[in-house]
């Protein structure tokens, strides 16, 4: 167990290079990944099994505790994002496939990745944990009403399907999650410890998956649907970190907000898209997960650098004391 353990840790630790590494295999070998596509949904329910099994009371205290802050941040989650998505997809004039596939990105709950990434960025963690909580509870309600109000001139939009899709394929899996860590307590303890390599194997195959099925529109399409996920991913980035930096919460929830907002279920958005819409659709939600997982460590580092600048700036302005 201690070395699967080891290796949960170090493929968790090299998320990034994986992804990568599999989405350009998917690209050049697209027979050997395109079987995948029919387990896209079940494997995205394995993922959000683990979230359930991962979650504590303490994650739902955080809530109660700090509605405020939670509210800040889930409101920001589901309307900068949705509204950027729009834009760019407005702007750029693409497909209507590859438009609602950007705006799904956009209108799905945080990603765990996103807490994870505000930990390494000594962001506030709890909040983090606290806000894609919250934000993936109310998915099945707010992902598809936004995406009615903002995809629907471009293609069909059914709303209940998609309210039922998310409730199987997120809301069931967590709560599964939730009651076998009930049932079972502390023997689940050393299967948690594994979940970051469970998870990273499925987050590979649904990126490897829908490379595959999309190579050659992504051959011809792929670098301005990469221009404007990584537009949609920086933008968010920084308009969460200007809207709780204008409310004026502490730097540690700044960064919070930030990553929270900027860092999606990708995930999700690929299943939707390959079950409602085509797989064309899915291609944004892939890119996205290949480009948040770069531009997560970077920001999550400068985060952190800008922590230790203000420290050191602190202390250097310290009074000095002679004896």
């Amino acid at each position: 167990m201690k070395a699967l353990e080891r290796l949960s840790n170090f493929v968790s630790s090299t998320f990034a290079v994986w992804v990568i590494l599999f989405a350009i295999l998917g690209f050049m070998m697209p027979g050997g990944f395109t079987w995948i596509s029919a387990y896209i949904v079940p494997l995205l329910g394995i993922i959000m099994f683990g979230m359930g099994l991962t979650l504590s009371t303490q994650d739902f205290k955080e809530v109660f505790k700090r509605p405020k802050e939670v509210a800040i941040g889930v409101l920001a989650q589901y309307t900068i994002m949705p509204l950027l998505a729009f834009l760019l997809a407005t702007v750029f004039a693409v497909s209507p496939e590859v438009a609602v596939g950007i705006i799904l990105v956009g209108c799905c709950p945080g990603g765990t990745a996103s807490n994870v990434m505000t930990y390494l960025s000594k962001g506030d963690t709890a909040l983090s944990v606290a806000i894609t909580t919250v934000s993936t509870l109310l998915s099945p309600i707010l992902t598809p009403a936004l995406i009615l109000l903002f995809a629907s001139q471009w293609l069909s939009v059914s709303v209940t399907s998609l309210f039922l899709s998310i409730i199987k394929i997120v809301i069931l899996p967590i709560i599964l999650g939730l009651l076998v860590k009930m049932l079972l307590r502390g023997k689940v303890e050393a299967g948690v410890k594994v979940l970051p390599l469970v998870s990273v194997i499925a987050i590979v195959a649904i990126v490897a998956a829908v490379v595959a099925t999309n190579n050659e529109k992504i051959a011809s399409t792929g670098l301005e649907i990469f221009a404007i996920v990584m537009l949609h991913n920086l933008l968010g980035l920084l308009v969460g970190y200007g809207l709780a930096k204008l409310l004026k919460m502490t730097p540690d929830k700044q960064k919070a907000v930030s990553i929270e907002v900027g860092m999606q279920n990708s995930g999700l958005g690929a299943s939707l898209a390959v079950a409602h819409f085509s797989p064309l659709a899915a291609v944004p939600s892939a890119i996205f997960s290949v480009w948040h997982n770069l531009s997560g460590p970077i920001v999550a580092t400068l985060f952190r650098n800008k922590k230790n600048k203000s420290v050191e700036a602190s202390k250097s302005n310290e009074p000095k004391t002679f004896n």
